[in-house]
Formats: structure tokens, C-alpha cells, sequence
């Protein structure tokens, strides 16, 4: 398109967002505009922080958006991929020739009664700001349900802990589920001496939540003043209701690089893309990889190229437990945790670490758009994906 301007969108200024707009700029003929609903980058994996007062979570976007973004704080209703145009609560539409589908995940619906009602989820930074003086009005010693074993759950449960509130963490089946029996061990452990009562294993299933108490599928009931979900996570509505084809989680379906399966000019990337249905797991980890590898797509068809596939894989996880310790546990490229782990004290500065290294990697994006391709390439996937084509059962059900 020499001579002329090329208008791309991105809707959602998270992780995939941010580093997507950022990469964008490596052209002069590309306006980028990142549509957001707040003003400020939420730092999400800090969100258990800013509920137990370590932190905001939360980062100015002139720190780690590129000056030729045009930031717009709005958010977008509708899709029209026919007119290439999006409509704006505010008010108004805006138009593209590309747009980046990077509206990210928030809390599920729990499906339980009671707890739309009586607990408090905490996916985005408005949940989170809600549940704090929720916390700091109920006395110290008053008991706190935290429903969730994952990663987010734990962390929460630790941070609550570490701050002297009587937690209870309700895991609704494994502790952990993501990680290696070691790394559970670790955590476990961690909790344990944080004092914090984990409830695991079938009858742990909350099947109702009450202004007081939570209910367990075996019977028990937990006196809980204060009761946090973090069970699971969802995505916005807006591809499905836009017309556009999705997932059963109400993720944008793609196929290898990024692109809809319904039209070229809508690529997704982050929590709420799922690339030939074989989405990647929730985190700041695959979002950071598919933010720039989305823009590079958009890029490719501007300049007439064919777009190469995804290439994205896995280090880690780290699990924070309060300020002082955490667990580091390894994965494969595929995600498959490994048995090695790194614990406690050197744990939580690695951490601490990857929590600061986060912003900055979107600030060099903003600085230097293109110059980072260092991320972790999984060979697996693209043998699965050959399997799957090739009709192997075992690879049709892998889950996606």
C-alpha cells in the first residue's frame, strides 16, 4: 500500500495488546490505535498484590506504549467486518483496514449459587479493587475462602496469608493441577507453614456460596466472612456476538497465524485467540509471545507476504507465596511441567524478577519495534498439529 496510510485497530491493551501496537510502528505507513477500556496498563499478575496491599498493579501507558500509538480509552461493543468499522460505547465508530482482537480473559461465571451473589472474583483490576475494602472491613481474625487451586488462587491464599488473615483454600479438586508433583509438594508445604487450611481432593467442589459460608459437594460448610473466586477464567462475549467464529470458551478461532478463520483482516492474539483450536494456556507468557508474532501477520499482508505461523513455548511457571518465597517450576517448551523446581527465598526474587521484566519488555518493544524475537519455540505443536491432520485419534482428542 505505498503512498498510503494503513489504519489497524487493536482492541485491548493488555499484555498481547500493548505488544502488539508496539510492534505495529516498525512501519511509517501504519496507524495504530489501541482501544482500551481504562487508562492505565494493569499489571494483572500483580492483581493478589494490590488486594493485599503490596502493590497497585497497575502502570501509566506512557511507559510502555509506543509515542505513535494512539491510545483510546473506550471500549468496543460490535465488530462490523463487512465495514470495517467497530462501534464504541462511548459513542461513535472507528474504522480499519486490520484489526488486532486482543480483549484478553476476565472471570468466568461460576455457575454456583450463591457466588455471583456473595464471593468476589478477581480477574481485572476493577475486581480487584473491589474485593480490597471488602478484606480490610472484615477484623483480622475473620475468616477468608479463597475458591481455586490454580496458580492465581495459591497466590492469593499466600499473599492473604503472609498479610495475617485466616485463610482457606478451596481447591475444587487438586492443588496445583498445572504442576509437577514436586512443585505441589513445595506449595503445599509453603501454605502449610503460612497457615493456610487447604481443602483438597473430589469433596472439595463448592456447590453454594452464602453471605457467611461456603458449601463443599461432601457436606462440609466453611464459615468464610469474606470469599474470593478464582476458579477459572472466561473471555469477552464480542467475536461471538459479532458474528465471528469462536471457540466453546468464546475464544476467536484462528488458524496458525492468528488470523480468523472467517476474515483475513481480524487477527487475535493473547487469552482470547485460539489458533486452530488448539488455544495456548492463559498467561502473560503466551501473550507477550503472540502480541508481537499477531503484528508481525498484519505486517506480512501489508506488505503483500505470506504470514508465517505462530512459534510459541513455554520456560516455567512461578508461583509466588507472600513477598518472601515462591516456587519456580520448570516446564517444557510444550508447557509439561518438569520435576525440577527452584524454591523459597531465591524463588521469590526470580519472581519478583519476571514481575519487573514484564513492563520493561513492552517498553523496548515501544522503543525498538521488531528488534525482540527471542522467545521459545515448541516443536511439539506443529507435530500435533500434523497428526491431527493426518487423522490420529489420539492427537483429535488431545484438549484444546
Amino acid at each position: 500500500m505505498s503512498g498510503e496510510q494503513t489504519e489497524v485497530l487493536v482492541i485491548g491493551g493488555g499484555y498481547a495488546g500493548v505488544m502488539a501496537a508496539n510492534r505495529l510502528t516498525r512501519r511509517a505507513d501504519v496507524n495504530v490505535t489501541l482501544v482500551n477500556p481504562r487508562p492505565e496498563f494493569v499489571e494483572r499478575i500483580r492483581l493478589h498484590q494490590l488486594v493485599a496491599g503490596t502493590d497497585d498493579a497497575v502502570v501509566e501507558y506512557r511507559k510502555v506504549l509506543g509515542e505513535r500509538v494512539r491510545l483510546v480509552v473506550d471500549t468496543v461493543t460490535r465488530i462490523d467486518t463487512a465495514g470495517r468499522a467497530v462501534t464504541l460505547a462511548g459513542g461513535g465508530t472507528a474504522r480499519y483496514d486490520y484489526l488486532v482482537y486482543a480483549v484478553g480473559s476476565g472471570s468466568a461465571d461460576p455457575r454456583v449459587p450463591g457466588a455471583a451473589e456473595f464471593a468476589h472474583p478477581l480477574a481485572t483490576l476493577e475486581e480487584a479493587r473491589r474485593l480490597r475494602p471488602a478484606l480490610d472491613a472484615a477484623p483480622s481474625g475473620a475468616p477468608v475462602t479463597v475458591v481455586g487451586g490454580g496458580t492465581t488462587g495459591i497466590e492469593t491464599a499466600a499473599e492473604l496469608a503472609a498479610g495475617g488473615r485466616a485463610v482457606t483454600l478451596v481447591c475444587g479438586g487438586a492443588l496445583g493441577p498445572s504442576l509437577h508433583p514436586r512443585g505441589r509438594r513445595a506449595v503445599a508445604g509453603r501454605l502449610a507453614a503460612l497457615g493456610v487450611t487447604v481443602v483438597e481432593g473430589p469433596g472439595a467442589k463448592v456447590t453454594a456460596v452464602t453471605r457467611e459460608t461456603v458449601r463443599l459437594a461432601d457436606g462440609r460448610e466453611l464459615p468464610s466472612a469474606v470469599t474470593v473466586w478464582t476458579a477459572g477464567f472466561g473471555v469477552p462475549d464480542l467475536a461471538a456476538r459479532s458474528g465471528l467464529s469462536t471457540d466453546a470458551l468464546g475464544r476467536l478461532l484462528t488458524d496458525e497465524t492468528l488470523t480468523s478463520v472467517d476474515d483475513v483482516r481480524v487477527i487475535a492474539a493473547g487469552d482470547s485467540a485460539a489458533p486452530s483450536d488448539l488455544p495456548l494456556r492463559m498467561s502473560c507468557q503466551a501473550a507477550a509471545q503472540t502480541g508481537p508474532q499477531a503484528a508481525e501477520t498484519v505486517l506480512s499482508r501489508i506488505a503483500g507476504e505470506r504470514p508465517a505461523p505462530i512459534e510459541v513455548g513455554f520456560v516455567a511457571q512461578c508461583v509466588s507465596l507472600g513477598r518472601r518465597d515462591a516456587v519456580l517450576q520448570f516446564a517444557a517448551k510444550d508447557d509439561t511441567p518438569r520435576k525440577y523446581v527452584l524454591r523459597g527465598r531465591p524463588a521469590a526474587k526470580v519472581k519478583e524478577l519476571i514481575c519487573r521484566s514484564v513492563p520493561w519488555q513492552l517498553a523496548y518493544e515501544a522503543r525498538k519495534p521488531g528488534v525482540r524475537t527471542w522467545w521459545t519455540k515448541d516443536p511439539k505443536r506443529q507435530e500435533l498439529l500434523r497428526a491431527r491432520a493426518a487423522g490420529d485419534p489420539a492427537a483429535a482428542a488431545q484438549p484444546a
